[in-house]
This record gives C-alpha cells, sequence and structure tokens, in this order.
C-alpha cells in the first residue's frame, strides 16, 4: 500500500527509502523528471564542498548525474550540453561524455575577466571522446572549466541538455531539457550603529543569491532591513525553490541576545515565521539567524502585493520578546541527538491554539546536522494526536535545511505527551549514519483563563496528516485501491471515526465510486471544504460497500 502511515513507518521506514530527492537550490538541485523510453528520467546537480563561499577556495567539484527516477538506476554512455548562467550572463557553454551517467567536472574560480561577454573568458581542459565530441575523464582526471564561475555570490542556473544516451553513438531525437539552481555564498560587511551609546556592531550578511544594497538599521525596534535584486516574474517563481540569506551578529548585541523569536517581512508582506531560523549553537562568539525563503512563500507573498518594484526584493527581520524555552532532548538510536524546545511558560497560544515547536538536530560531535529528511508523531493517552513526514509520498521526510526546524502543533488538552522522531535520511543522497527513531515526553498546559474544553477534538475525529493521502490520491498520485485500502484501515484503526450506519449488501468494487468524491477530496485537502463534508462523504462509500468494514 502506497499511503504512509505514520504509525507504520517507524518500522519500516529504512526499507522505503528512494536515493534520491528534490533538492533545496543551495549546494544541490533536482529538475523535474521527463518520460524519456518508458523510465522517468532526471538530472540532479550537486556541488562538493555544498557550502561554497566566493573567495574562500581555488576548486569545487560539480557532480550531474542523469537517472531515472523510478528505480534509482543512472543512465549510461550519456552525452550531456552543460550550459552555466549567473543574473542573466552565460559563462560556460561544454559539450562532455560520461560512461556511467554520473559527469565529475572540476570548477576553477578566476576573479578577473576584462571581456564584456563572460563566456569569452572560461576554457576548459580535458581529454575529448572521439565519438560524441565531449570531454570526458582520462583515467582520475577529470574534465576543468576554468572562468568567472563560482567566484561570486548568488544563484547560479545549470542548464543541461541530453544529446544521447545507452551509447555514444545513439542521439535522442531531441535533447532532453533539464534546469537546475545552486547557490554560491558570499560574505558582506556592515555595521550597526547605537544612536544612544555610539557603539559600533560589526554583522555579517552571507547571500547566496546576489549582492546587498541599503543596509539599514532601525534603533527604535531594533529592526535590519536590506534590499537584494530579485526577478519577481512569475516564469521564474516558479523555478526559484528557495532564497537563501543569513545574518552572523555577535552574541552580546543586546537586542539579539536573550531572544530566538523574529518577525520577518519581505516587501512589507509579514511572511511565515517558520522561515525564520535562529541558530546560536553553531559559534561560541555569534547568533546566526536564516531567512530561508521556499518558492511557496515567495509564491504566496507575491499573491499578496498590490504594488512592488519588480527588480527588487527587501527583507526586513524584527526581534520579539520571547522567554527563553524549555528542552527536550530526544536521542536517536543512529547516533544524532534532537534539541526540541518551546516557549517557557509552557502553554498553548492564546490567539492560534498552537504551540511552535523547534528541532535542532546534533551529529555525535555536537555539530548541527545540515539537510535532514525527518518525521515525528505526537500521541496523547496512548493515542495518536498529530503526525508529519512530509507531503512527498515518494520521498517522506521534512528537510531542515540548516538543521534547524519550526513546527506549529495544536495541542488540545493538558497533559503529557509522546514525542517520537525519525530521522529518515541525511542530504540529497539519503546518507543513512544517523538514520534512526527516539522517543521523549513532555508536559503541556492550557492557559487558566481559558476553559480546557476549547481544546478537545470534537469527533468525527480526522488526524491532519490523511489530507496528504486525500490530496495525493485527487490528483493521481496513489491509486483508487490504495486510496480505499488505506481508508479502511484507518477507519478500523480508529484514525477515522465516522458516525455508525447501515452498510449496503454490495461487494467492495472501486469502480463505483463516483467522481464527486475525488473532488471532495482534493477540496478538503486544499482547505476549501471542512471535516464534516469530508466525512460524509466517507459515509457514502461505507453505505454503498466501496468501503468494508
Amino acid at each position: 500500500m502506497k499511503i504512509i502511515v505514520f504509525s507504520l513507518i517507524f518500522t519500516f521506514f529504512i526499507s522505503i527509502l528512494i536515493g534520491n530527492v528534490e533538492g533545496h537550490g543551495l549546494g544541490g538541485d533536482q529538475a523535474p523528471p521527463i518520460n524519456f523510453a518508458g523510465m522517468d528520467v532526471t538530472v540532479s546537480t550537486k556541488l562538493d564542498p555544498s557550502d561554497i563561499t566566493a573567495g574562500e577556495l581555488t576548486k569545487a567539484n560539480m557532480i550531474i548525474r542523469f537517472f531515472d527516477t523510478m528505480t534509482d538506476n543512472n543512465l549510461d554512455n550519456v552525452t550531456y550540453r552543460v550550459e552555466l548562467w549567473r543574473s542573466g550572463e552565460l559563462l560556460a557553454r561544454q559539450l562532455f561524455y560520461d560512461e556511467d551517467g554520473e559527469l565529475n567536472v572540476e570548477i576553477r574560480p578566476k576573479i578577473n575577466c576584462d571581456e564584456q561577454e563572460l563566456w569569452r573568458c572560461t576554457m576548459y581542459n580535458g581529454f575529448k571522446d572521439p565519438i560524441s565530441g565531449g570531454l570526458t575523464a582520462m583515467g582520475d582526471g577529470k574534465p576543468i572549466i576554468s572562468g568567472p564561475i563560482f567566484n561570486k555570490g548568488g544563484l547560479y542556473n545549470i542548464k543541461v541538455d541530453i544529446e544521447g544516451a545507452t551509447s555514444p553513438k545513439v542521439q535522442v531525437a531531441e535533447p532532453l531539457s533539464f534546469e537546475t539552481f545552486v547557490s554560491v555564498a558570499q560574505d558582506q560587511n556592515f555595521v550597526i550603529k547605537n544612536n544612544d551609546t555610539s557603539i559600533e556592531t560589526p554583522i555579517t550578511i552571507k547571500t547566496y543569491y546576489d549582492d546587498i544594497q541599503s543596509f539599514e538599521y532601525d534603533n527604535s525596534r531594533y529592526s535590519i532591513s536590506f534590499n537584494m535584486p530579485f526577478n519577481w516574474d512569475q516564469n521564474y517563481i516558479d523555478l526559484v525553490q528557495m532564497v537563501h540569506e543569513e545574518l552572523r551578529l555577535p552574541k552580546e548585541f543586546k537586542p539579539y541576545k536573550e531572544t530566538n523569536g523574529f518577525k520577518g517581512y519581505i516587501n512589507g508582506i509579514e511572511v511565515d515565521n517558520r522561515i525564520i531560523i535562529a541558530d546560536p549553537y553553531s559559534y561560541d562568539d555569534l547568533n546566526v539567524v536564516h531567512f530561508l525563503v521556499t518558492g511557496n512563500e515567495l509564491q504566496r507573498v507575491k499573491d499578496k502585493f498590490t504594488t512592488y518594484d519588480a527588480n527588487l526584493i527587501k527583507f526586513t527581520i524584527v526581534p520579539q520578546k520571547i522567554k527563553t524555552e524549555n528542552l527536550l532532548d530526544v536521542e536517536i538510536d543512529g547516533g544524532a541527538l534532537v534539541k526540541i524546545s518551546w516557549n517557557e511558560d509552557n502553554t498553548i497560544s492564546t490567539d492560534n491554539n498552537y504551540i511552535q515547536i523547534e528541532f535542532a538536530f546534533f551529529d555525535k560531535q555536537g555539530n548541527l546536522l545540515k539537510d535532514v529528511r525527518y518525521g515525528y508523531n505526537i500521541s496523547y493517552k496512548n493515542k495518536e494526536l498529530f503526525s508529519n513526514v512530509g507531503n512527498d509520498p515518494k520521498n517522506p521526510g521534512i528537510i531542515a535545511t540548516e538543521g534547524i526546524d519550526i513546527q506549529k502543533i495544536t495541542i488540545p488538552d493538558n497533559g503529557s505527551y509522546e514525542l517520537s522522531v525519525a530521522i529518515f535520511g541525511i542530504g540529497m543522497d539519503y546518507n543513512q549514519d544517523y538514520s534512526g527513531i527516539g522517543t521523549g515526553t513532555f508536559e503541556m498546559y492550557a492557559y487558566p483563563k481559558l476553559k480546557t474544553s476549547k481544546f478537545v477534538i470534537n469527533t468525527p475525529q480526522i488526524p491532519s496528516w490523511i489530507k496528504n493521502n486525500a490530496g495525493w490520491w485527487a490528483n493521481g498520485t496513489i491509486n483508487d485501491e490504495d486510496f480505499i485500502s488505506g481508508l479502511e484501515f484507518m477507519i478500523k484503526s480508529n484514525m477515522i471515526q465516522i458516525p455508525s450506519i447501515d452498510q449496503s449488501d454490495s461487494t467492495n468494487n472501486v469502480d463505483q465510486i463516483p467522481s464527486w468524491i475525488k473532488n471532495n477530496a482534493g477540496w478538503w485537502a486544499s482547505g476549501e471544504i471542512d471535516d464534516n463534508e469530508f466525512i460524509n462523504a466517507v459515509q457514502y462509500l461505507v453505505k454503498q460497500g466501496i468501503i468494508s468494514l
């Protein structure tokens, strides 16, 4: 059964992992698949090292892989045409050939280029394959590109055309075109001036996208703002997976010293505070604050614009008065440690009926683990209350890019809760070194002025993660049989509670599912109809005998 049931996934999650996932546009990325010869093929791009800062290295490895997403197997004897672009400027264009479907190219950044067209400064070295004409590896030597590449921070667009595969003599009828994005960081230094004391505080912004402009500090609310060139064209927004900006401030800088809570704004529009990640762990003398703006959040912000500069993005961050948090340490049996924290008041939000829980992942040496794929489960009184394993049925896991992630979780009642955390893998390759499971417990209380009944879940009960399954069924990711089998399992296991009804004598037949049921599932998954309307649809399936109880 393709439906991911979290109560079972802890038993067999390692066996269902698939090798690669779509990247986040930082040190690696993966293009959407294309159908080719009966396979769903794609290209992934990865940098080694994954986190490159311009000016700090003399060479880097670029790995381009062509593979079948269904089997995770490389296609061999591949001819690649590779282009590298930054800010709309072509930097390199070259033909390559690789026997095993994983092309390794050494990039050597060059600082100075006097040519108006930057690609004219780029040079290529390597052995030329006599049949395909592409540069290829010879022994331990890799093809080399030297030029104005990775010498400057920003988002690099790597365009790959597959011109041949399975043999150096076999050319595809039409090139298979893929686009990936990787980011190279650039440090820019600024100074915060305190009007009251004339004290100057240094701050470094590590930008993974483009040059920072118009840095400002507001003493009245301790906010930091800066601008950056950005293309708000819809076609471009559809391609961008993440915009990453990193602020580094001295730990002793008082306005940011005793808080890890922030409000963030993009072009004046408030963003989800979960995209602002505070990292007090990585440095002894610095606090780090990450702006990790996903493509979905960029789209949400763009949809709220009334007027805006189509070529500019403005970031603003404002510290909030947050008390010290409580911590729960959960040891993963694979060797990782997860620090789980929440507001020290240990209470449910009065306004939103949820708490924010932060997950921070550490290796055996106490360093933050990056690009963690994880899931979690919360139980109350021995009954599953909530779980989350991400939104991709083929590649389970929430991505904690910087090793820290914030989740909003609804807490229904006073009492003791059990929290289980699973690490599925690390990085694009799902490295299993720290995979495993851990469990801990924590106490949570509602504010005294609120009635506990306000937080009690009313029947019918539907765990929120089941919406993922409904959405996958509505868009065709899982088929009718899988969805119906999943509903039967969930009802029999009391994960979904429906009022009792008389069941028809008809036999289980998914061919009898009316189209309006699938429409309802899609609408429910997207929040257009409520739980009761979805339950009515499930009751209909039970009554008609399509669901057998």
